[in-house]
């Protein structure tokens, strides 16, 4: 299996407004790259801080996603997919912030997590802290690298099944 968990923490209610994102490749089956990074938005408005602890002047001086693109285009190539938690939220994050940027968007399916927790382990209530409770799964709920590399986890269980 050969896939990159994404994650994306947002600034506020824009979909182009991701202020950090943790990515963690798998090859083989094996987590082979982990990166985190914090991402400048494009607004200063900061309306999530208390949901991941982001401020403004902890981004002020990080790249732009246009910027960080360069650094991450290798999680999103020889991949089979790209899996996320709610993969809906975070796919539209990409998507928004590539249109924003004029880039084009990873040309690679998204997978759920959310769904197949459902579908496949019959885990219910399917928020990522459920989920991961349920599979022993270790989380600081809300880092961006720590929700992609739990996504990861995820998926490698299901996956085993």
């Amino acid at each position: 299996m050969n896939f990159t968990a994404i994650d994306f923490e947002t600034a506020n209610r824009y979909r182009n407004s991701a202020c950090a994102v943790g990515l963690v490749k798998v090859k083989d089956g094996k987590i082979a790259h982990r990166y985190a990074s914090l991402i400048s938005p494009p607004r200063m408005w900061f309306e999530f801080t208390e949901i991941h602890g982001i401020t403004f002047d902890d981004v002020k001086h990080a790249p732009t996603f246009d910027r960080l693109l360069p650094e991450i285009e290798d999680f999103f190539t020889d991949v089979e997919f790209l899996v996320a938690h709610n993969s809906a939220f975070d796919r539209s994050v990409l998507s928004k912030t590539c249109e924003y940027y004029d880039i084009t968007p990873p040309d690679v399916e998204f997978r759920c997590t959310v769904k197949l927790a459902r579908k496949k382990l019959g885990i219910y209530p399917t928020k990522l802290p459920d989920v991961c409770k349920a599979l022993n799964i270790k989380l600081n709920h809300h880092d961006a690298l720590s929700d992609a590399l739990a996504c990861a986890m995820i998926m490698l269980h299901i996956g085993k099944i």
